[in-house]
Protein backbone atom coordinates (compact mmCIF):
# COMPACT_ATOMS: atom_id res chain seq x y z
CA UNK A 1 0.00 0.00 0.00
CA UNK A 2 3.07 2.37 0.84
CA UNK A 3 4.57 1.76 -2.73
CA UNK A 4 0.64 2.65 -4.43
CA UNK A 5 0.34 6.10 -2.26
CA UNK A 6 3.82 6.74 -3.10
CA UNK A 7 3.78 5.98 -7.12
CA UNK A 8 0.28 8.03 -6.92
CA UNK A 9 1.96 11.24 -5.38
CA UNK A 10 5.15 10.76 -7.93
CA UNK A 11 2.17 10.81 -10.61
CA UNK A 12 0.20 13.64 -9.39
CA UNK A 13 3.28 15.93 -8.80
CA UNK A 14 4.52 15.58 -12.24
CA UNK A 15 0.62 16.17 -13.89
CA UNK A 16 0.34 19.21 -11.77
CA UNK A 17 4.18 20.44 -13.21
CA UNK A 18 2.98 19.64 -16.55
CA UNK A 19 -0.44 21.53 -16.05
CA UNK A 20 1.32 24.59 -14.54
CA UNK A 21 3.48 24.42 -17.30
CA UNK A 22 1.41 24.47 -20.25
CA UNK A 23 -0.50 27.91 -20.61
CA UNK A 24 -3.40 26.84 -22.78
CA UNK A 25 -4.52 24.10 -20.28
CA UNK A 26 -4.42 26.97 -17.51
CA UNK A 27 -6.33 29.42 -20.31
CA UNK A 28 -9.10 26.97 -20.84
CA UNK A 29 -9.36 26.00 -17.21
CA UNK A 30 -9.26 29.30 -15.92
CA UNK A 31 -9.73 32.25 -18.40
CA UNK A 32 -12.24 30.43 -20.50
CA UNK A 33 -14.87 30.26 -17.47
CA UNK A 34 -14.49 33.58 -16.73
CA UNK A 35 -15.30 34.61 -20.59
CA UNK A 36 -18.12 32.41 -20.42
CA UNK A 37 -19.51 33.59 -17.15
CA UNK A 38 -19.36 37.36 -19.02
CA UNK A 39 -20.80 36.79 -21.79
CA UNK A 40 -23.60 34.79 -21.22
CA UNK A 41 -24.05 36.44 -17.81
CA UNK A 42 -24.55 40.03 -19.48
CA UNK A 43 -25.16 39.73 -22.94
CA UNK A 44 -27.67 36.37 -23.29
CA UNK A 45 -31.74 36.80 -22.53
CA UNK A 46 -34.54 33.75 -22.92
CA UNK A 47 -38.17 33.14 -24.06
CA UNK A 48 -40.23 30.32 -23.39
CA UNK A 49 -43.37 28.82 -25.41
CA UNK A 50 -44.87 27.33 -22.63
CA UNK A 51 -45.75 25.89 -18.82
CA UNK A 52 -47.42 23.15 -16.73
CA UNK A 53 -49.72 25.56 -14.12
CA UNK A 54 -51.72 24.30 -11.20
CA UNK A 55 -54.92 25.18 -10.60
CA UNK A 56 -56.26 25.16 -7.40
CA UNK A 57 -60.09 25.27 -7.17
CA UNK A 58 -61.21 26.12 -3.52
CA UNK A 59 -64.54 26.90 -4.81
CA UNK A 60 -65.92 24.44 -6.96
CA UNK A 61 -68.88 26.18 -8.54
CA UNK A 62 -69.76 25.82 -12.02
CA UNK A 63 -69.20 29.51 -12.41
CA UNK A 64 -65.22 29.20 -10.87
CA UNK A 65 -64.89 26.38 -13.43
CA UNK A 66 -66.19 28.53 -16.35
CA UNK A 67 -63.84 31.31 -15.45
CA UNK A 68 -60.52 28.79 -15.64
CA UNK A 69 -61.93 27.24 -18.64
CA UNK A 70 -59.87 29.89 -21.08
CA UNK A 71 -56.79 28.39 -18.87
CA UNK A 72 -57.91 24.88 -20.55
CA UNK A 73 -58.16 25.74 -23.74
CA UNK A 74 -55.04 27.89 -24.39
CA UNK A 75 -52.49 26.15 -26.08
CA UNK A 76 -49.61 27.17 -24.32
CA UNK A 77 -50.88 25.97 -20.24
CA UNK A 78 -51.29 22.93 -19.20
CA UNK A 79 -53.95 23.16 -16.26
CA UNK A 80 -53.34 20.52 -13.32
CA UNK A 81 -56.42 20.54 -11.38
CA UNK A 82 -55.33 20.04 -7.61
CA UNK A 83 -57.45 20.42 -4.30
CA UNK A 84 -55.41 22.42 -1.90
CA UNK A 85 -52.01 25.06 -2.16
CA UNK A 86 -50.20 22.52 -0.20
CA UNK A 87 -49.49 20.36 -2.73
CA UNK A 88 -49.29 22.92 -5.39
CA UNK A 89 -46.66 24.75 -3.61
CA UNK A 90 -45.07 21.13 -3.55
CA UNK A 91 -44.98 20.90 -7.24
CA UNK A 92 -43.74 24.12 -7.70
CA UNK A 93 -40.70 23.79 -5.75
CA UNK A 94 -39.93 20.22 -7.53
CA UNK A 95 -40.42 22.37 -10.58
CA UNK A 96 -43.29 20.12 -11.99
CA UNK A 97 -45.31 23.07 -12.44
CA UNK A 98 -44.14 26.81 -13.25
CA UNK A 99 -46.97 28.79 -11.91
CA UNK A 100 -50.47 28.24 -9.17
CA UNK A 101 -53.18 29.91 -9.92
CA UNK A 102 -55.69 30.26 -6.90
CA UNK A 103 -59.34 30.23 -7.02
CA UNK A 104 -60.51 31.32 -3.83
CA UNK A 105 -64.09 29.53 -2.20
CA UNK A 106 -65.66 33.15 -1.46
CA UNK A 107 -64.93 33.22 -5.85
CA UNK A 108 -68.63 33.17 -7.02
CA UNK A 109 -70.32 35.69 -4.36
CA UNK A 110 -67.07 37.79 -5.20
CA UNK A 111 -68.03 37.87 -8.66
CA UNK A 112 -71.25 38.61 -8.66
CA UNK A 113 -70.58 41.82 -6.01
CA UNK A 114 -68.30 42.86 -8.97
CA UNK A 115 -64.85 42.45 -6.85
CA UNK A 116 -63.45 38.98 -7.81
CA UNK A 117 -59.96 38.05 -6.99
CA UNK A 118 -57.67 35.23 -8.48
CA UNK A 119 -54.24 34.43 -6.96
CA UNK A 120 -51.38 33.74 -9.54
CA UNK A 121 -48.29 32.74 -7.83
CA UNK A 122 -45.29 32.18 -10.89
CA UNK A 123 -42.01 30.25 -10.66
CA UNK A 124 -39.30 33.11 -11.39
CA UNK A 125 -36.59 30.93 -11.79
CA UNK A 126 -36.74 31.87 -15.66
CA UNK A 127 -38.20 35.36 -15.73
CA UNK A 128 -39.31 35.32 -19.52
CA UNK A 129 -40.98 32.09 -18.59
CA UNK A 130 -42.82 33.84 -15.51
CA UNK A 131 -43.70 36.96 -17.91
CA UNK A 132 -45.17 34.37 -20.22
CA UNK A 133 -47.03 32.60 -17.63
CA UNK A 134 -48.47 35.88 -15.98
CA UNK A 135 -49.37 37.37 -19.94
CA UNK A 136 -51.35 34.27 -20.58
CA UNK A 137 -53.32 33.46 -17.55
CA UNK A 138 -53.83 37.17 -16.96
CA UNK A 139 -55.52 37.09 -20.59
CA UNK A 140 -57.09 34.16 -20.68
CA UNK A 141 -58.99 35.36 -16.95
CA UNK A 142 -59.92 38.07 -18.03
CA UNK A 143 -61.35 36.68 -21.66
CA UNK A 144 -63.31 34.44 -19.32
CA UNK A 145 -64.36 37.70 -17.48
CA UNK A 146 -65.20 39.24 -20.26
CA UNK A 147 -67.95 36.74 -21.81
CA UNK A 148 -69.31 36.88 -18.54
CA UNK A 149 -69.68 40.01 -18.39
CA UNK A 150 -71.53 40.06 -22.09
CA UNK A 151 -73.79 36.94 -20.86
CA UNK A 152 -75.21 38.92 -17.48
CA UNK A 153 -75.25 41.77 -19.41
CA UNK A 154 -73.74 44.22 -16.32
CA UNK A 155 -74.76 48.09 -16.60
CA UNK A 156 -72.66 49.31 -13.62
CA UNK A 157 -71.48 53.04 -13.57
CA UNK A 158 -67.84 54.21 -15.03
CA UNK A 159 -67.17 54.46 -10.93
CA UNK A 160 -68.65 50.96 -9.95
CA UNK A 161 -66.87 47.46 -10.98
CA UNK A 162 -68.70 46.06 -13.59
CA UNK A 163 -70.14 42.49 -12.65
CA UNK A 164 -68.01 39.53 -13.78
CA UNK A 165 -64.61 41.49 -13.57
CA UNK A 166 -61.88 39.60 -12.31
CA UNK A 167 -58.44 40.97 -10.81
CA UNK A 168 -55.51 38.35 -11.16
CA UNK A 169 -53.11 39.13 -7.64
CA UNK A 170 -49.45 38.32 -8.85
CA UNK A 171 -46.51 37.24 -7.03
CA UNK A 172 -43.20 35.79 -8.16
CA UNK A 173 -41.31 32.90 -6.55
CA UNK A 174 -37.53 32.06 -6.59
CA UNK A 175 -36.34 35.39 -8.70
CA UNK A 176 -37.72 38.85 -7.03
CA UNK A 177 -35.14 40.34 -9.18
CA UNK A 178 -37.42 39.07 -12.43
CA UNK A 179 -34.23 39.06 -14.70
CA UNK A 180 -33.45 36.14 -16.41
CA UNK A 181 -29.30 36.52 -14.97
CA UNK A 182 -30.75 34.81 -12.31
CA UNK A 183 -31.46 32.02 -14.21
CA UNK A 184 -28.16 31.81 -16.67
CA UNK A 185 -25.89 32.23 -14.04
CA UNK A 186 -26.12 29.02 -11.87
CA UNK A 187 -26.24 27.25 -15.47
CA UNK A 188 -23.01 27.80 -16.72
CA UNK A 189 -21.50 26.26 -13.33
CA UNK A 190 -22.73 23.21 -15.55
CA UNK A 191 -20.66 24.09 -18.90
CA UNK A 192 -17.90 24.96 -16.96
CA UNK A 193 -17.39 21.76 -15.08
CA UNK A 194 -18.05 20.06 -18.05
CA UNK A 195 -15.69 22.07 -20.38
CA UNK A 196 -12.94 21.79 -17.66
CA UNK A 197 -13.56 17.62 -16.67
CA UNK A 198 -14.75 16.42 -20.11
CA UNK A 199 -13.05 18.63 -22.78
CA UNK A 200 -9.72 19.70 -21.01
CA UNK A 201 -9.20 15.99 -19.68
CA UNK A 202 -9.83 14.18 -23.12
CA UNK A 203 -7.80 16.71 -24.81
CA UNK A 204 -4.17 16.33 -22.90
CA UNK A 205 -5.14 12.43 -22.44
CA UNK A 206 -4.89 11.75 -25.93
CA UNK A 207 -1.93 13.80 -26.47
CA UNK A 208 -0.22 11.58 -24.19
CA UNK A 209 -1.07 8.84 -25.98
CA UNK A 210 0.34 10.33 -29.17
CA UNK A 211 3.72 11.33 -27.45
CA UNK A 212 4.52 7.59 -26.38
CA UNK A 213 4.11 9.16 -22.70
CA UNK A 214 1.43 6.46 -21.23
CA UNK A 215 3.50 3.91 -23.06
CA UNK A 216 6.41 4.77 -21.22
CA UNK A 217 4.82 4.20 -17.82
CA UNK A 218 3.39 0.99 -18.95
CA UNK A 219 6.67 -0.34 -18.67
CA UNK A 220 7.19 0.77 -15.21
CA UNK A 221 5.42 -0.79 -12.08
CA UNK A 222 2.74 1.71 -12.32
CA UNK A 223 -0.77 0.55 -12.20
CA UNK A 224 -3.75 1.77 -14.63
CA UNK A 225 -5.56 3.27 -11.93
CA UNK A 226 -2.83 4.94 -10.51
CA UNK A 227 -2.61 6.44 -13.66
CA UNK A 228 -6.15 7.38 -13.70
CA UNK A 229 -5.75 9.20 -10.32
CA UNK A 230 -3.35 10.53 -11.05
CA UNK A 231 -5.00 12.26 -14.08
CA UNK A 232 -7.86 13.08 -12.06
CA UNK A 233 -6.88 15.00 -9.27
CA UNK A 234 -4.90 18.10 -11.42
CA UNK A 235 -8.26 18.65 -13.13
CA UNK A 236 -10.18 17.72 -10.62
CA UNK A 237 -8.67 20.77 -8.83
CA UNK A 238 -8.92 23.11 -11.45
CA UNK A 239 -12.30 22.64 -11.67
CA UNK A 240 -13.20 23.58 -8.37
CA UNK A 241 -11.03 26.48 -9.25
CA UNK A 242 -13.84 27.15 -12.04
CA UNK A 243 -16.75 25.97 -9.75
CA UNK A 244 -14.87 28.92 -7.14
CA UNK A 245 -14.55 31.54 -9.85
CA UNK A 246 -18.24 31.13 -10.79
CA UNK A 247 -19.83 31.23 -7.20
CA UNK A 248 -17.67 34.62 -6.60
CA UNK A 249 -19.01 35.82 -9.84
CA UNK A 250 -22.90 34.89 -9.35
CA UNK A 251 -22.47 36.28 -5.76
CA UNK A 252 -20.33 39.59 -6.25
CA UNK A 253 -20.70 40.66 -9.99
CA UNK A 254 -24.66 39.24 -10.32
CA UNK A 255 -25.71 39.40 -7.06
CA UNK A 256 -27.78 36.09 -7.65
CA UNK A 257 -29.02 34.25 -4.30
CA UNK A 258 -28.09 31.23 -3.16
CA UNK A 259 -31.24 29.99 -0.80
CA UNK A 260 -29.66 26.53 -0.75
CA UNK A 261 -26.62 24.98 1.56
CA UNK A 262 -23.47 25.83 0.05
CA UNK A 263 -22.44 22.57 1.53
CA UNK A 264 -24.97 20.43 -0.93
CA UNK A 265 -24.17 23.20 -3.81
CA UNK A 266 -20.43 22.25 -3.39
CA UNK A 267 -20.80 18.91 -2.97
CA UNK A 268 -22.93 18.04 -6.01
CA UNK A 269 -20.76 19.93 -8.12
CA UNK A 270 -17.80 17.65 -6.90
CA UNK A 271 -19.99 14.89 -7.90
CA UNK A 272 -20.69 15.95 -11.21
CA UNK A 273 -17.18 16.82 -11.86
CA UNK A 274 -16.07 13.26 -11.27
CA UNK A 275 -18.63 12.31 -13.80
CA UNK A 276 -16.56 14.96 -16.41
CA UNK A 277 -13.54 14.11 -15.97
CA UNK A 278 -14.37 10.13 -15.81
CA UNK A 279 -16.21 10.89 -19.72
CA UNK A 280 -12.94 12.86 -20.63
CA UNK A 281 -10.54 9.80 -20.14
CA UNK A 282 -12.96 7.30 -21.35
CA UNK A 283 -13.31 9.47 -24.86
CA UNK A 284 -9.41 10.13 -24.81
CA UNK A 285 -8.02 6.09 -24.26
CA UNK A 286 -10.91 5.02 -27.06
CA UNK A 287 -9.66 7.54 -29.57
CA UNK A 288 -5.72 8.33 -28.32
CA UNK A 289 -5.60 11.02 -30.97
CA UNK A 290 -6.29 14.22 -30.09
CA UNK A 291 -8.21 16.01 -32.71
CA UNK A 292 -10.95 13.05 -32.41
CA UNK A 293 -10.84 13.24 -29.08
CA UNK A 294 -11.49 16.90 -28.97
CA UNK A 295 -14.38 16.84 -31.68
CA UNK A 296 -16.26 13.70 -29.74
CA UNK A 297 -15.59 15.26 -26.70
CA UNK A 298 -16.89 18.50 -28.46
CA UNK A 299 -19.94 17.00 -30.03
CA UNK A 300 -20.75 14.35 -26.96
CA UNK A 301 -20.68 16.48 -23.72
CA UNK A 302 -19.63 20.16 -24.33
CA UNK A 303 -22.60 20.92 -26.90
CA UNK A 304 -25.45 18.72 -25.50
CA UNK A 305 -24.86 20.21 -22.53
CA UNK A 306 -25.65 23.75 -24.02
CA UNK A 307 -28.55 23.05 -25.77
CA UNK A 308 -29.96 19.73 -24.65
CA UNK A 309 -29.49 19.99 -20.77
CA UNK A 310 -32.06 22.58 -20.01
CA UNK A 311 -29.78 25.57 -19.59
CA UNK A 312 -31.49 26.69 -23.14
CA UNK A 313 -34.58 25.74 -23.61
CA UNK A 314 -36.88 23.67 -21.22
CA UNK A 315 -36.98 19.79 -22.13
CA UNK A 316 -40.77 20.03 -22.00
CA UNK A 317 -40.94 21.86 -25.01
CA UNK A 318 -39.02 19.81 -27.61
CA UNK A 319 -39.87 16.77 -29.18
CA UNK A 320 -39.87 12.97 -27.46
CA UNK A 321 -37.18 11.96 -29.20
CA UNK A 322 -34.77 15.02 -28.23
CA UNK A 323 -36.40 15.23 -24.40
CA UNK A 324 -35.10 11.12 -24.13
CA UNK A 325 -31.53 11.98 -25.21
CA UNK A 326 -31.57 14.91 -23.04
CA UNK A 327 -32.67 13.06 -19.93
CA UNK A 328 -29.58 10.45 -21.13
CA UNK A 329 -27.32 13.32 -20.01
CA UNK A 330 -25.35 13.57 -16.88
CA UNK A 331 -25.51 17.72 -17.29
CA UNK A 332 -29.35 17.74 -17.09
CA UNK A 333 -29.79 16.10 -13.82
CA UNK A 334 -26.93 18.62 -12.68
CA UNK A 335 -28.58 21.63 -14.26
CA UNK A 336 -31.68 20.68 -12.51
CA UNK A 337 -29.99 20.18 -8.86
CA UNK A 338 -27.83 23.26 -9.10
CA UNK A 339 -30.68 26.13 -10.46
CA UNK A 340 -32.88 24.70 -7.96
CA UNK A 341 -30.32 24.86 -4.54
CA UNK A 342 -29.89 28.32 -6.34
CA UNK A 343 -33.03 29.59 -6.44
CA UNK A 344 -35.65 27.49 -4.79
CA UNK A 345 -33.28 26.23 -1.66
CA UNK A 346 -32.73 22.53 0.10
CA UNK A 347 -35.70 20.77 -2.09
CA UNK A 348 -34.44 17.44 -0.47
CA UNK A 349 -36.30 14.90 -2.73
CA UNK A 350 -34.98 16.74 -5.96
CA UNK A 351 -31.28 16.28 -4.37
CA UNK A 352 -31.63 12.89 -3.50
CA UNK A 353 -32.65 12.02 -6.91
CA UNK A 354 -30.36 13.74 -8.80
CA UNK A 355 -27.27 13.05 -6.64
CA UNK A 356 -27.96 9.42 -6.92
CA UNK A 357 -28.33 9.43 -10.57
CA UNK A 358 -24.94 11.15 -10.79
CA UNK A 359 -23.09 8.72 -8.46
CA UNK A 360 -24.66 5.60 -11.06
CA UNK A 361 -22.72 7.82 -13.75
CA UNK A 362 -19.58 8.62 -12.04
CA UNK A 363 -19.42 4.90 -10.49
CA UNK A 364 -20.11 3.47 -14.23
CA UNK A 365 -17.59 5.90 -16.08
CA UNK A 366 -15.07 5.18 -13.76
CA UNK A 367 -15.67 1.53 -14.34
CA UNK A 368 -15.75 2.36 -18.12
CA UNK A 369 -12.33 4.08 -17.69
CA UNK A 370 -10.30 1.77 -16.00
CA UNK A 371 -11.44 -1.19 -18.32
CA UNK A 372 -10.39 0.88 -21.18
CA UNK A 373 -6.88 2.04 -20.03
CA UNK A 374 -5.16 -0.93 -20.09
CA UNK A 375 -1.33 -1.73 -20.07
CA UNK A 376 -0.82 -2.78 -23.44
CA UNK A 377 0.44 -1.65 -26.52
CA UNK A 378 -1.80 -1.84 -29.57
Amino acid sequence: MSGFWSRLISLTRKEFRQLLRDRSNLAIGILLPMVLILIFGYGMSLDVKNAPVAVVMEDASPTAHETIAGLQLSPTIAPVLLGSMHDAEELMRERKVDGIVRIPSDFSRALAAGNARVQLIVHGADAGRATIIQAYVSGALAQTAVRQADRLGSTSGADAPPVGSVTVEQRMWFNAANTSTWYLVPGLIVLIMTLVGAFLTALVMAREWERGTLEALFVTPVRPVEILLAKIIPYFGVGMLGLALCLLAARFLFAVPMYGSLVVVVFSSMLYLIVAVSLGLVISSVTRNQFLASQIALIATFMPSMMLSGFLFDLRNVPMAVRVIGHALPATYFMDLIKTLFLAGDVWPLIWRNCGILLCYAVGLLLIARAVTRKSLD
